[in-house]
């Protein structure tokens, strides 16, 4: 039974991501720590006592396709009914359309127990949070007033339409077609894939965001533009009125999320008899300035992603530490029973603290991201400039570690149940299954490395990141400083990761600024991670101070003296590896 990590989500809030000092400051009027811990604490039972239990459900039931119309699992509808009643997706929305107007962190953090609970429920509201963002930021009034307040109230649902099948990432080679009407509206043609929950029975209608292409468009990236395609027109009272011109044609089997209707949507195709062709839709900021809105969205869904690594992560720590106090196996070092509980022996113990570290590394990572697009929304000018660059720094972190953390901890969580993690009725396994997608929809973590080295490393010309990891030293230092056996060798370790993470910063920066392109890409994924784990361990470090710190000491002396050592072979791949790359790239063309 999964019970939500209040106390760590709380000081994580606090004392890492920054919340603490961001309400000493007033910067969220109307909004304060006790607050907070109430919100944690409720959506901590809704998603214990309501998500968590039809998590099996989902993964053995799935959704189902029939003519066209998407039935979801059995107890879906009612529970995600009972979850915008309790205005858990209203959270973040803006108080002009019945928003509550609170940080975007709280939302992160709750959305992480959602996760928990079931990533295939989790999953339907974060695109429609996306969808709210970009209308916010880039869509008309009139819009903005007919399809904002349903939207975040979560009456109404949202999807992001980017993938077609010849075009996964590269969105430059899309050809649904978007043509111009007289009366001001557009007439969607095409097919796009992968569309998490583009068709369902949980909200009266389903308001889909949609790259196309005019006519006249310029070739590439350049020619695309955003459209608001709903599912049914509406009404002058605010109603759903007609089907649209748009219908799923097929569902996904997966190897995960087997709850989440993953469909192939089909505009303008006729699907609606009698009615002109095509699907109406309704530009969404200028015309070929589509990917600059839709990257709006697909920010705030890379890091709702990273949250689903967290929530994994969480649960399957949980999952596997429950079943290593029961589970009994050989006899431990010095124990008197014949059998001793698997928690008893050191290689389950490793593993178990390497899944706590992993999930609390991941999770201030997030949170620091959620943070830092709150601050650059309360600040002005320069401040507000910085804070922008720190998310965007954080985001590809949040997004790639995150996922890659739940992958690596749920594939522990299998490990540690030995035989039976391999058995579905213990759920292990599908926590894996379901987690193996995070990191590559929402751009692929490969895709996060190469934004990271080619453009957020040159941010600020190069000044930001270094002051990233000047922060980081500062609880190196403090860690050095400090008296406190716990804490072990971690200021020294901290502090050689750092250095590494410099070095490595360092070359990669060089080899942008020269050209060196190909170089730079292939220490991408190594960097990723390399800076990852070094901000993890600044993160946890600033985690093991204070009194009653619940053992976050210890875990960060584990973490650094355990897990940090991995930094030094991550530095030699990014400045040493393209050359051997290459030349085995030729093993390939056989």
């Amino acid at each position: 039974m999964y019970r939500a990590p209040v106390s760590d989500i709380f000081h994580t809030l606090m004392q890492v991501a920054g919340l603490e000092k961001a309400l000493a400051e007033k910067r969220f009027p109307d909004f304060s720590a006790d607050l907070a811990l109430a919100i944690l604490e409720e959506a901590g039972k809704f998603a214990a006592e309501r998500i968590e239990p039809l998590r099996s459900v989902g993964d053995r039931e799935g959704a189902t396709l029939e003519n066209g119309v998407v039935t979801t699992t059995p107890g879906w509808k009612e529970l995600y009914r009972d979850w915008i009643e309790g205005g858990w997706n209203a959270l973040t929305g803006s108080p002009e359309y019945g928003g509550q107007g609170l940080p975007v962190m709280l939302s992160v953090a709750v959305s992480e127990m959602w996760n928990s609970g079931s990533l295939a429920f989790a999953i339907a509201p974060t695109l429609t949070m996306g969808a709210v963002e970009a209308l916010e930021k880039h869509a008309t009034k009139e819009l903005k007033d007919i399809y904002l307040e349903k939207l975040i109230s979560g009456e109404w649902m949202g999807t992001m339409n980017l993938t077609e099948p010849q075009a996964g990432s590269d969105l430059g080679a899309l050809r649904t077609r978007a043509e111009r009407h007289d009366d001001g509206t557009y007439r969607i043609f095409g097919q796009k894939i992968f569309i998490t929950y583009g068709e369902h029975d949980l909200s009266e209608n389903i308001v889909h965001l949609v790259l196309a292409r005019l006519p006249d468009a310029p070739a590439g990236t350049r020619g695309i533009s955003l459209f608001l395609v709903p599912k049914f027109l509406v009404n002058k009272d605010g109603s759903p009125g007609r089907r649209n011109d748009v219908f799923c044609s097929g569902l996904e089997h997966k190897m995960g999320i087997h709850a989440s209707p993953t469909c192939t949507m089909i505009y303008g195709d006729g699907f609606v008899k009698g009615a002109e062709a095509g699907a109406v839709g309704y530009l969404i900021g200028e015309e070929n300035r589509g990917l600059a809105c839709m990257f709006t969205m697909m920010n705030n869904a890379r890091l709702l992603v990273g949250i689903q690594g967290v929530g994994v992560a969480e649960a399957a720590f949980q999952q596997a530490l429950a079943y290593a106090k029961e589970r009994k196996q050989g006899r431990a070092a010095g124990a008197k029973e014949t059998m001793s509980p698997i928690i008893e022996h050191p290689d389950v113990q490793r593993m178990l603290l390497t899944m706590k570290a992993l999930t609390q590394v991941a999770r201030s990572i997030t949170y620091a991201c959620a943070h830092a697009i709150d601050m650059s929304r309360a600040s002005e000018g320069a401040e507000a400039q910085f804070w922008a660059d720190r998310a965007g720094l954080l985001t590809p972190l949040a997004k790639s570690f995150a996922t890659d953390a739940g992958v690596e901890v749920a594939s522990l969580g299998v490990q540690v149940h030995g035989g039976m993690g391999f058995i579905e009725e213990t759920g292990a396994a599908q926590l894996l299954r379901d987690a193996r997608i995070t990191p590559i929809y929402e751009g692929t973590n490969g895709i996060q490395a190469i934004d990271l080295v080619m453009r957020k490393l040159p941010l600020a010309d190069g000044a930001h990141v270094a002051g990233f990891l000047d922060e980081l030293q500062q609880e190196a230092d403090e860690a050095s400083a400090s008296k406190r056996a716990e804490l072990g060798e971690t200021g020294s370790r901290l502090a050689l990761a750092i250095t590494q993470a410099r070095e490595a910063t360092s070359f990669l920066q060089k080899c942008v600024a020269e050209g060196r392109t190909e170089e730079a890409l292939a220490g991408a994924t190594p960097y990723l991670r390399l800076l990852s784990l070094v901000a993890g361990g600044g993160y946890l470090a600033r985690t093991a101070f204070g009194n009653n710190d619940g053992g976050r000491a210890t875990l960060c002396r584990f973490y650094a003296e355990n897990m940090l050592a991995e930094t030094s072979s991550l530095k030699d791949t990014v400045i040493s590896g393209a050359s051997s790359l290459a030349a085995a790239k030729s093993l390939l063309e056989t």
